[in-house]
């Protein structure tokens, strides 16, 4: 049996790499893996351990509670009473497996749910309601005394309030930094020619652990409070609150201590199940990061029964959402030329799995971010797929770096069609390349965005169908898109046949027009009759989006209007404005974008729009924000039924909204309507409303 076959040897070699992994996590504050291929190295251990107990060491990371202490320059103080950690679930059925365990024990009990702040771990000591200490974690037994530091952060009371304050209590918390001040931080770093942090959480602890407390005052430290460790009543009166676990919260609360605003307290799996799937959506849209949540028995005295392991309480545990961070390696940066002549830097990188998808390339957005963010060419970097996001690479991980990392510098001239790069206005972040009426690349992008759905929604016209109709010289640019033809086509290879066929009974020949480019030819003929809005939005004109293009149709119903208004008429349409006015007259001004429109509309394009009197205007002077997924209608059509009836669908909730209309797995504008007192309608109500205007649902 070789070395890697031998369990102990593989126990020595994982017990290693975990306790080097956590002194850089709990000590240094700057890990080089990411958090889930830490967990990944922690569960082999203990797969490993509970197959092979022998192995088991009083001592084993499996056993203990965060790091070895290391000499940093504070002073140990011991704990009253222990700091544990907490036993991990990574699915729903292991939560499942956890509520059956403790079932056994306790029964049917009430379970508090509560976000899982990825911050650092405190424990702050009141004596007679004056704090008196601040400590981290540490091992759990002993941490770091970063009192003078506690007391630098606004949101922790240097005196306790209410009626029932103890002669002595820890009260243990997270104390984080919130994300737009991590934001605003890593950018200063970086304009300073300093490391920029990979993470709010290692910014949170670097930022507690300064020598100098000044430094701790300038970085806006929050904290979140949520248990107790030791407690002593003294002469004052118990809290009626302390038997429960959510009665903390209202103890800490009375005090004056931050608590999250986000607990809960449930019965049974399947309210539990519904609380992490909404929080797990609701995760981006918190002050503070969440790595998962937190679940603990709320009966104290049932605490108590179930008691502890070594390192964790058996009435908690912590379900972590399926990891969105992954780290991997910077290979190179690239920039990518737009319709518009914006030119993108986009990191390319050794593919990793994250949040379900292999990822390759994820945008960095200008060189201004490239620089912001501090990222070298061969750094690791902590790379973020939220859902269906767009990766995003967030930073480096400086204390991965050997040396051996390059800067990178924004080319000056388009690696399309070498004209150079430079700036539409003097001060703006993008450079972008001005030859739009002859760069290749910016002429197949417009092309390939004319297909999109968000467009013309023409099926078969993507990125490869227009880099072929624009490589084979069938296209010089988007005007004769609409006039193609069978004899066009067959002098491109993407859309002929290689070699013969027979299909419905009539045979076809080498070079003849392949099924999918008689596809385009009808999907071309649909687009045809798209209403006007979608055709200036297909003609790329910058700033000009699906809003925009939808207000200048309703208002100006034709083509020939919108190219004859003046900038002062464009600009005082609802919804469009100065700087959207001046893009639109500066493109109808340039010839040759005329003469786009002029082909099309020879080629019978629709150009005009008739309002249908039929449908009674409703909703004039409404504002109204259509949210979540519903039955009868889709994201463009419930905007259409909303403008055609004289409303305005905007895409954000604020105090001028009338109604939120909510579908099925609303988000954060729900949330944002109730924090509002903005009036909320399902899809029923929805329709009474486009039928019968607000009357027809007034309360």
């Amino acid at each position: 049996m070789s070395d890697t076959q031998d369990p102990r040897a593989l126990h020595q070699d994982l017990v290693q790499q975990v306790e080097e992994h956590r002194a850089r996590y709990y000590g240094d504050d700057a890990p080089t893996i990411s958090d889930a291929e830490y967990d990944a190295l922690e569960r082999e251990l203990r797969d490993l351990e509970a197959a092979h107990p022998e192995l088991i060491e009083p001592d084993s990371p499996t056993q203990t509670v965060g790091a070895a202490r290391a000499e940093t320059g504070f002073a140990s103080v011991q704990h009253r009473e222990r700091m544990m950690s907490l036993d991990n679930a990574f699915s729903l059925e292991e939560v499942q497996a956890w509520m059956a365990r403790i079932g056994k024990e306790a029964g049917d009990c009430l379970i508090v749910c509560e976000p899982k702040i990825d911050g650092l771990s405190i424990s702050l000591t009141y004596e007679d309601g004056e704090l008196t200490r601040g400590v981290t974690r540490g091992d759990g037994t002993t941490g770091e005394d970063v009192t003078a530091n506690v007391r630098t952060i606004a949101s922790i009371p240097s005196t306790l309030t209410g009626d029932h304050v103890p002669a002595l209590v820890e009260i243990r918390g997270e104390v984080y930094l919130p994300i737009d001040a991590f934001e605003r931080l890593n950018e200063k770093l970086v304009e300073d020619g300093k490391d920029p942090y990979a993470n709010p959480r290692n910014t949170a602890a670097g930022s507690l652990r300064q020598k100098d407390a000044s430094v701790t005052a300038q970085r806006p430290l929050d904290v979140t409070t949520y248990a107790l460790g030791a407690l002593d009543w003294g002469a004052a009166e118990p809290h009626p609150s302390i038997g429960s676990q959510s009665g903390i919260y209202d103890v800490l609360s009375s005090w004056g201590l931050p608590v999250s605003e986000f607990s809960a307290v449930l019965r049974g799996i399947g309210p539990i199940e519904e609380y992490l799937k909404d929080l797990e959506a609701k995760r981006h849209s918190l002050v503070h990061e969440i790595d998962g949540a937190v679940l603990k028995v709320d009966d104290r005295a049932v605490q108590a029964e179930l008691g502890s392991t070594s390192r964790a309480p058996r009435w908690a545990i912590a379900y972590k959402f399926p990891p969105e961070e992954v780290h991997t390696t910077l290979e190179d940066i690239r920039v990518d030329v737009g319709r518009t002549g914006r030119v993108t830097p986009y990191g390319v990188m050794t593919p990793v799995l994250v949040a379900g998808s292999t990822v390759t390339y994820a945008t960095l957005h200008n060189r201004h971010e490239v620089k912001r963010k501090g990222v070298l060419i061969g750094d690791t970097v902590v790379l973020r797929k939220a859902g269906d996001v767009i990766p995003e690479i967030v930073g480096p991980v400086v204390a991965a770096r050997t040396g051996d990392e390059r800067e990178w510098t924004m080319p000056e001239a388009c690696p399309s069609c070498g004209t150079a790069l430079a700036e539409q206005k003097e001060g703006d972040k993008d450079l972008r390349c001005p030859n739009a009426r002859g760069c290749p690349a910016q002429i197949v992008d417009r092309i390939a965005f004319i297909g999109s759905r968000g467009a013309l929604d023409v099926e078969v016209l993507g990125e490869k169908a227009a880099a072929a109709l624009v490589e084979s010289g069938v296209l010089s640019n988007e005007a004769g898109l609409f006039s193609l033809t069978q004899e066009d086509l067959r002098r491109v290879p993407l859309f002929t046949l290689e070699s013969g066929s027979k299909k419905d009974g009539v045979e076809r020949k080498a070079g003849d027009v392949s099924t999918n480019g008689l596809r385009l030819l009808d999907n071309l003929a649909a687009a045809r009759e798209q209403p006007l809005w979608r055709v200036l939005v297909s003609l790329s004109i910058r700033h000009v989006g699906p809003t925009a293009s939808r207000a200048l149709a309703t208002a100006f119903e034709t083509m020939d209007a919108i190219r004859a208004a003046s900038e002062e008429e464009l600009a005082a349409v609802e919804g469009v404005g100065p700087v959207i006015a001046e893009s639109v007259r500066r493109w109808f001004d340039v010839d040759w974008h005329v003469d786009i429109v002029d082909a099309w509309a020879a080629a019978g394009v629709r150009m005009a729009d008739e309002r249908d009197e039929t449908v009674e205007r409703t909703l004039e002077g409404l504002t109204i924000v259509a949210t979540g997924s519903l039955e009868n209608f889709t994201r463009d059509s419930v905007k259409e039924a909303i403008i055609v009836r004289g409303g305005k669908a905007a895409s954000s909730v604020s105090k001028n909204t009338d109604f939120v209309v909510v579908g099925a797995n609303a988000g954060s504008k729900a949330d944002k309507a109730e924090q509002l007192g903005v009036r909320t309608l399902d899809e029923a109500a929805f329709e009474a409303l486009l039928a019968g205007g607000p009357e027809a649902v007034a309360e």
